[in-house]
């Protein structure tokens, strides 16, 4: 099967650097494999969506050398998808209603398990609906972090695939869309390894293929946070994309071409040198 890799950001503000190492990771990885690139807006959470950010978004992946080989997909436009997904999964009793509030949880340890709800349904309001999980351990191998392990019951709990709202739940869309698009290899930040057995289960139910996995470290500032949520997550400069192009290569030790001008030769000198067996195998690392 060709390779076919994705990245799929969120349209909740501008490029920031760690979404950027994301884009350049899984466009190095897909073309060194003589694979297909494909991007996702993931657009199904209006409440937390910035005015403008995804066509931003998509310019300062073209000022950056990374052209996807199909349109971009938009998730709005997949709700369909969505529902029927979500059907098929209430068809056969997989998912259900859950009244219960956060606060209802943490009363019970913080994680839903077994189905059992808290709260009584509440013909007032507007339940979430829950996939089932079992008391099962899912097991994958990480291109880049290793084996890996989750007991689904005691570290995942029965969670939210459509929020109260009606809005579908990202681990959902994700699974569905991965499918649609034939993805085979996923190339992604560290931080949604731990959301990766729950798609490996929703591929089970939902009868669809489970792709390759790589997760690559997470970016982090001189204080050890997540770059995205620190005070120095300044956003990447698309009118001057070479600095920022530099340090995602850097970042993902791959050898850089100084003499590069442009954001296409940088990138095309860096792929003639790739190796996916040499990204950093480490789940974080300082941005420099």
């Amino acid at each position: 099967m060709t390779y076919r890799g994705r990245f799929a950001p969120s349209p909740t503000g501008l490029l920031h650097f760690g979404s950027l190492v994301a884009a350049v990771g899984s466009w190095l990885c897909a073309r060194h494999a003589g694979g297909q690139w494909l991007v996702r807006m993931e657009d199904i959470d209006p409440p937390r969506e910035v005015p403008d950010s995804a066509s931003t978004i998509l310019a300062a992946l073209t000022a950056f050398g990374l052209v996807a080989d199909e349109p971009v997909l938009f998730q709005s436009q997949r709700i369909a998808a969505y529902d029927s997904a979500f059907e098929k999964l209430r068809a056969v009793d997989q998912i259900f209603p859950c009244w219960c509030s956060r606060s209802d949880l943490a009363a019970a340890g913080g994680m839903h398990r077994d189905g059992i709800c808290i709260a009584p349904p509440d013909e007032i309001r507007a339940p979430a609906w829950r996939l089932r999980v079992p008391d099962n351990d899912v097991i994958f191998d990480d291109a880049l972090q290793g084996p890996q392990r989750q007991n689904l019951r005691e570290q995942a709990g029965d969670f939210v695939i459509r929020r109260v709202e009606g809005l579908y739940a990202y681990q959902l869309a994700c699974v569905v869309d991965d499918a649609f698009q034939s993805i085979t290899d996923v190339v992604r930040g560290n931080d949604l390894l731990d959301s990766t057995p729950r798609q490996i289960w929703l591929q089970h139910c939902l009868g669809l293929p489970t792709p390759t996995y790589r997760h690559l470290p997470l970016a982090l500032d001189a204080d050890g946070r997540k770059l995205s949520k620190s005070e120095q997550a300044c956003p990447v400069e698309p009118s001057n994309p070479m600095p920022a192009l530099h340090r995602a290569l850097a970042f993902l030790d791959v050898p850089i071409a100084p003499a590069a001008n442009t954001p296409l030769e940088l990138l095309s000198r860096a792929l003639s040198v790739f190796d996916p067996a040499t990204l950093p195998h480490c789940s974080s690392r300082c941005a420099g």
